[in-house]
C-alpha cells in the first residue's frame, strides 16, 4: 500500500505542509523529509533504496518516466493483490480481504515442494490474513502472521521474549495487524536460527497509517521500513550462508489514491492499481532506476521469483511471464 509517488518523488507537499494529515509537529517532519528537489527528498525518505538498491539493483515503476507497473486483478486491494503477486493468477473469485483459505498454489508452496527446499521456506507478516492467503493448512511451511506466536522446534530465549512482548503492544491498527518492527525482528531472529533458503516478509504500517490519514506516520513507516530492509541486507551480507548468493525482491500489493483520496484504495479509487518493485542480488545486473518506457504487471512476480532459483513455476491457470531483465543469463531451468 505504499505509493510510487513517495518512492520516486519523496514526501508530497500537498499532505506534509499543513495539519490536515499530520498528527504531530509538522516542522520536524519537514526537516527530516523535505528537500530542494525530488532527488533529495526521496533519498532522505528512503536512503537504502536510493543509496544502495539504486546503485546495485533495479527499481521499476516511475510513471514520470513512463515506466509502468500495474496490478491485473480488478479489485485493487490487499488479498487479491497478494494472491496475484504470489500465485501469478489474478483470480477474480478472490474478491474480498475476508476470502477463505486460498485454493490457488503460491510460488512459495511450489518452492517448498522442490528438492533441497523442503522445510526451507518461511513467512512472517504483519497482517493475519496471510494464514488464508497462503493456505497455511495446506502449504507445508510456517506462516507467522498478525499477533500470532511463533511456535517452532528449538525456540531460543529471544524468540520467546518477542512472542511475549508483542502482546503488550497497543493494537493501534486493530487485532489483525501487528506493527512492522515486531514482525521484522521475529523474522530476523528466525533467519539467524533456522537459515531458511526462502523467506517472505510482509509489512503493513504504510498502508495502515495511510488509511488513518496520518501522513507524517505514513512517511515514518516508509522510512523505518527502508531502515529494516537495510538492516536485513546487512545481516544477509554478513552471514556466510547468505552472503553474495541471496536476492532481495521487494514488491507491493496495491497502490492508493491521489489528492483527496490518498487514504484509500479500491477499484473505485483512481491510481490504486499503480505499483512498483525493486530487486537486488548477485543474479541481477546493476541498472538502477529504470527510466525507459515499459510496462510490467503484478502477475509476473511469482514466475520471476521461481526463476531466480532456477525453477519454472507453472499453474493450471494463465499466469504472468518471467521478467527476464531482472535475471542475468543462466543455465537451463530445472
Amino acid at each position: 500500500g505504499y505509493r510510487w509517488k513517495e518512492l520516486f518523488r519523496g514526501a508530497d507537499s500537498a499532505y506534509l505542509f499543513g495539519k490536515k494529515y499530520t498528527t504531530q509537529d509538522s516542522a520536524s517532519r519537514m526537516r527530516k523529509y523535505w528537500g530542494k528537489d525530488l532527488y533529495e527528498r526521496r533519498k532522505k525518505l528512503m536512503p537504502f533504496f536510493w543509496n544502495t538498491i539504486a546503485k546495485n539493483g533495479q527499481i521499476y515503476g516511475n510513471r514520470d518516466a513512463a515506466n509502468y507497473v500495474n496490478v491485473k486483478n480488478p479489485y485493487w486491494f490487499s488479498y487479491p493483490g497478494y494472491n496475484e503477486m504470489l500465485t501469478g493468477y489474478p483470480d477474480t473469485l478472490v474478491n474480498s480481504n475476508n476470502y477463505p483459505p486460498n485454493p490457488n498454489v503460491s510460488v512459495l508452496e511450489f518452492i517448498n515442494r522442490q528438492p533441497g527446499y523442503q522445510n526451507q521456506v518461511a513467512t512472517f507478516t504483519s497482517w493475519n490474513a496471510f494464514n488464508r492467503i497462503l493456505n497455511e493448512e495446506r502449504c507445508g511451511f510456517p506462516v507467522n502472521a498478525g499477533y500470532e506466536d511463533l511456535n517452532v522446534r528449538g525456540m531460543n530465549a529471544t524468540q520467546k521474549i518477542l512472542n511475549e512482548q508483542q502482546h503488550y503492544l497497543p493494537k493501534i491498527f486493530g487485532p489483525s495487524e501487528r506493527p512492522d518492527a515486531t514482525t521484522y525482528f521475529m523474522a530476523k531472529e528466525y533467519l539467524k536460527q533456522k537459515h531458511p533458503k526462502v523467506l517472505q516478509l510482509s509489512f503493513i504500517d504504510t498502508d495502515a497509517f495511510g488509511h488513518q490519514g496520518k501522513y507524517d506516520y505514513y512517511l515514518d513507516a516508509a522510512h523505518y521500513n527502508d531502515a529494516m530492509i537495510a538492516d536485513l541486507w546487512k545481516f544477509l551480507q554478513n552471514d556466510p550462508f547468505y552472503k553474495d548468493q541471496t536476492t532481495l525482491y521487494i514488491a507491493v500489493d496495491h497502490g492508493r489514491g491521489d489528492e483527496a483520496t490518498w487514504r484509500n484504495h479500491s477499484a473505485s479509487v483512481p491510481h490504486s492499481d499503480e505499483i512498483w518493485f525493486a530487486v537486488m542480488g548477485p543474479d541481477t545486473e546493476a541498472r538502477g532506476e529504470i527510466r525507459t518506457p515499459g510496462q510490467h504487471y503484478q502477475n509476473q512476480h511469482a514466475k520471476t521469483m521461481a526463476a531466480f532459483l532456477g525453477y519454472n513455476f507453472t499453474s493450471k491457470f494463465p499466469i504472468g511471464d518471467t521478467i527476464t531483465a531482472l535475471l542475468k543469463p543462466k543455465s537451463v531451468e530445472k
